[in-house]
């Protein structure tokens, strides 16, 4: 091994930092942008998810955005307070309630996404767009792997 090369186990190793640095640093300037419209990052991701796909069950918004169940509740009562989301209790099952983005949330959904679509195209204007499809396919390929592996 050269004086410089690094082992396999230093590499993952550095690599887990580099990943979580730049997640940590990603995350903190996109909420910062999002705090603008006066949103919390997890209120804009519940925003989106519904803007996007939709009536979606609570319970089911909580592992898609990756929070507890618990805290989506706080996320869906600040939204429903701001009048951005309502609860629609499922005819079928009545341990199921939906959330349901409003017509006033659609709005400013609509508005507020494409500044932050830019914005983030923005941050990432270091990379080359086939550096961008490269380290898409490279993590997606890693984050793929280790759930298969140890899930």
């Amino acid at each position: 091994m050269a004086k410089y090369e690094l082992d396999d186990q230093a590499l993952s190793l550095k690599l887990f930092v580099v990943l979580s640095k730049a997640h940590k640093v990603l995350m903190e300037i996109s909420a910062k942008d999002i705090r603008r419209h006066g949103l919390s990052l997890t209120e804009f991701a519940v925003l989106e998810l519904l803007y996007h796909k939709g009536e979606v069950p609570l319970q089911q918004i909580a592992g898609k955005i990756l929070l507890t169940s618990g805290s989506i509740t706080y996320v869906a009562d600040k939204l429903e307070e701001k009048g951005f989301i309502q609860r629609k209790p499922c005819e079928n099952d009545r341990r199921v309630t939906y959330a349901v983005i409003t017509s006033k949330g659609q709005e400013l959904f609509h508005s507020i996404f494409p500044d932050h679509a830019n914005f983030i195209q923005s941050a990432m204007s270091s990379l080359s767009a086939q550096e961008k499809q490269t380290a898409i396919a490279l993590i997606k390929q890693l984050g793929q792997d280790v759930q298969q592996r140890f899930s």
